[in-house]
């Protein structure tokens, strides 16, 4: 319903209601599927970088029936939409890139000890050795050989893997430059540079995977925040049932220290949960009976029944990984262009490689085996492997850090467009202010404060609303016996009127009253109240004043420390909200904003385009009448209590409800943005110089190969750094 005060329509509130837009109620994948097609997934094991990702799409593209496909890198999982049966199919042309596919309904297989994992690197790195000091005892022949075999045995599985992923549509990939390169230095007899060139390349595999699993730990360790099973109480008898078997209205209970299997209604008079895991607020809160609690929390201190309120696959912790998953199918632009970018680059560098080692001998009647050796050289400097993760890498850990601390971005775009922010807008009541008004006056002439306060609360009972709310709430604290209204009904734009033991009442803010229904006394009391910064409703009696109440919402405790957050940014704040100017004036006063008052949802949709023209904006809000204003943004950011619909506009949210976050989230923005263009520049700068080192005859092979891995180390050990943020 619309209430008088301020025109805004709020449903009931629903704590973490993370659900993207187009995704269906109980279905785990973010998008649905295209009509006349039939939706796939599997988890994929082993992959290493978002460059995997990608090899996998590329192989899968060829598969008939194929129309779409989407890999969440950081959640491993595959979604195929086809138009026929394809799973045989894709396990066949996953299986044949070196990747493994499980159900989604499996759990992993258990991770072998560290040093099975790393027996291949280990069993070169001793060839390695062995070989080195056979070459250095004098038998130079002998140590040849083994340096020889030492490259086989490390080119094997790096060819083989090169060959699968030619055939399937992956041509230049960094196994098949590392293949060739390493053949060739054999062939102009620099073996041992050859046996290197593939022991840097496993180490720098070794140290991409690190990274990719640190990053992808956050999501690990959501996934991991529910139990396997839970208890269900039936009948008087408690049960252990799968996560899966549950449906709401059923009735479970969870010990001290045990964590909710879903989204739950307490039943238990009273208790604290740690909420941490989702929100990122440290402190323990407390819930009381009726109130929603979501999946993943804590019971802290006792012993818990709950009514389970989510369905399977539904519950604030499915929704969140919905909304990871959806955020990798939004990437960034310049993660798209240099996607694309390294497409182009990669077969150009062969091809200069190539002309390298060709013309100068041809030409210049040069040294061949010197031309190859450079040419050999140049194609491992070109390999694009850093240049591919530096904007992932950053964008990953960007996220993962976001996520630490309690907002979930929606993807690298969202990402890049916080960066650029330079005002922001919020919404007043539920936004800067608590949300939970409280009745602060009643004005009386007769001074019969309870009759009139019956009467409203009569009127408001069963209204969602947070005025209405705070009245029946004030009667209730009261004492007060509430008469039965009848023939309730909203007056689109005025208020709400009904039935009142055979007196008509009406419930208005008193600018949408009709005309002589307030005389200049009534006038200035209602000005001396909305001066205040109070929201006021008028009581009309069968067509006569009979009083006012007075409500005032709280400002959330860090609202000051919000803004003044944002203002060290250089981000300049505005408040647009419906309630009334004087109100709004009051609280925009305390907080040193800007605002506008008195908009309808279309004049705040209005009113945000202005805005943004002048600078990229971004619009915070909670409720229904905020979702146009969020998407007419350049960027909509959702508090996490908030309805349904804001939270699918938003790109963005703040789950724990804390607006000192918001700073946080430019702040972090800012940084993953400066860390890209950082990445970008070591990839490059380090291909530029060893480039020039390589044509003047200064650096080799294993260098090439070891500023290759290097570079990829440094962009992703600098796209870590990210992560750090996330802990302070």
């Amino acid at each position: 319903m619309t209430h008088p005060a301020d025109g805004k329509k709020v449903p009931q509130f629903a704590h973490l209601t993370l659900r993207p837009a187009t995704a269906p109620a109980a279905r785990p994948d973010a998008r649905p599927p295209e009509p006349g097609t039939t939706r796939y997934s599997w988890y994929i094991d082993g992959m290493d970088c978002p460059a995997c990702a990608r090899k996998v799409e590329n192989a899968l593209r060829p598969i008939e029936g194929v129309h779409h496909t989407q890999i969440a890198f950081a959640s491993e999982k595959l979604t195929v939409d086809a138009t026929r049966d394809v799973r045989e199919a894709v396990s066949e042309a996953v299986t044949r890139i070196g990747f493994t596919l499980r159900d989604t309904g499996t759990t992993p297989a258990p991770e072998p000890a560290p040093w099975r994992a790393q027996l291949p690197l280990i069993l070169l790195a001793l060839m390695m050795a062995i070989s080195w000091l056979l070459s250095r005892s004098g038998a130079t022949q002998t140590g040849e050989l083994a340096f020889i075999v030492t490259t086989l045995v490390g080119l094997w599985p790096i060819a083989t893997k090169a060959l699968r992923l030619i055939r399937s549509g992956n041509p230049f990939a960094i196994e098949t430059l590392m293949s060739v390169a390493a053949i060739g230095a054999l062939f102009i007899g620099a073996t041992a540079e050859a046996a290197m060139v593939l022991l840097l390349f496993l180490i720098g595999e070794r140290l991409e995977s690190w990274a990719a699993n640190r990053a992808r730990r956050g999501v690990s360790a959501l996934v991991a925040l529910k139990p396997e099973t839970a208890t269900r109480l039936r009948d008087g008898a408690r049960e252990a049932v799968p996560l899966a078997t549950l449906r709401p209205g059923d009735v479970i209970e969870v010990a001290a220290g045990g964590r909710l299997p879903a989204d739950a209604l307490l039943l238990t008079p009273f208790a604290s949960f740690d909420e941490s895991a989702l929100t990122g607020e440290s402190v323990p809160v407390e819930r009381c009976k009726g109130e929603k609690v979501a999946a993943g929390a804590t019971s802290v201190d006792r012993l818990v029944e709950l009514e389970v309120v989510s369905e399977p696959g539904d519950s604030a912790i499915d929704r969140i990984l919905r909304l990871i998953e959806e955020a990798e199918e939004r990437r960034a632009p310049i993660e798209r262009f240099i996607d694309r970018f390294s497409r182009i680059y990669t077969p150009i560098i062969m091809g200069i490689a190539l002309l390298v080692a060709v013309l100068p001998p041809l030409l210049f009647s040069l040294p061949w085996l010197t031309w190859i050796y450079k040419g050999l050289t140049l194609l491992l400097i070109g390999c694009p492997c850093a240049l591919v993760i530096s904007t992932p890498a950053a964008i990953t850990s960007g996220l993962a850090a976001a996520a630490r601390r309690g907002a979930l971005i929606k993807g690298g775009a969202a990402l890049e467009q916080l960066s650029r922010v330079r005002q922001v807008a919020f919404d007043k009541t539920g936004t800067l202010t608590v949300g939970r008004p409280q009745v602060t006056a009643i004005d009386r002439p007769d001074g019969d404060e309870a009759s009139l306060l019956a009467l409203a609360a009569a009127v408001e009972q069963g209204s969602t609303h947070p005025l209405a709310q705070a009245v029946v709430r004030e009667a209730e604290a009261r004492g007060l016996t509430l008469a039965r209204a009848s023939g309730q009904q909203a007056l689109a734009g005025t208020g709400i009127e009904a039935q009142v033991d055979g007196q008509r009442v009406l419930l208005a803010a008193p600018g949408k009253l009709p005309e002589g229904i307030t005389d200049a006394v009534w006038q200035a009391r209602i000005e001396a109240r909305e001066a205040a910064g109070q929201t006021v409703i008028a009581v009309v009696v069968d067509g006569a004043l009979r009083g006012i109440l007075a409500l005032r919402d709280t400002l959330r405790d860090d609202a000051h420390q919000a803004v003044a957050a944002l203002s060290a940014l250089g981000v300049q704040g505005v408040m647009l909200t419906g309630d009334n100017p004087r109100a709004a004036a009051a609280i925009a006063s305390e907080l040193g904003l800007a605002y506008r008052a008195g908009l309808l949802p279309e004049d705040k949709v209005a009113a945000v385009a202005a805005l943004n023209r002048d600078a990229p904006l971004a619009m915070v809000g909670d409720g229904i009448n905020d979702a146009p204003a969020m998407k007419a943004a350049t960027l909509g950011v959702a508090m996490g209590s908030g309805t349904d619909v804001a939270l699918e506009t938003a790109d963005a949210a703040l789950t724990h409800n804390r607006l000192t976050g918001l700073a946080e989230m430019i702040a972090l923005a800012r940084a993953t943005h400066l860390n890209i263009r950082q990445n970008i520049a070591i990839a490059l700068g380090l291909k530029g110089i060893f480039l020039v080192t390589t044509l003047l005859g200064i650096t080799g092979l294993w260098l090439a190969v070891l500023a290759d891995t290097g570079a990829t180390v440094l962009v992703t050990a600098n796209a870590l750094r990210l992560l750090r943020r996330g802990k302070e």
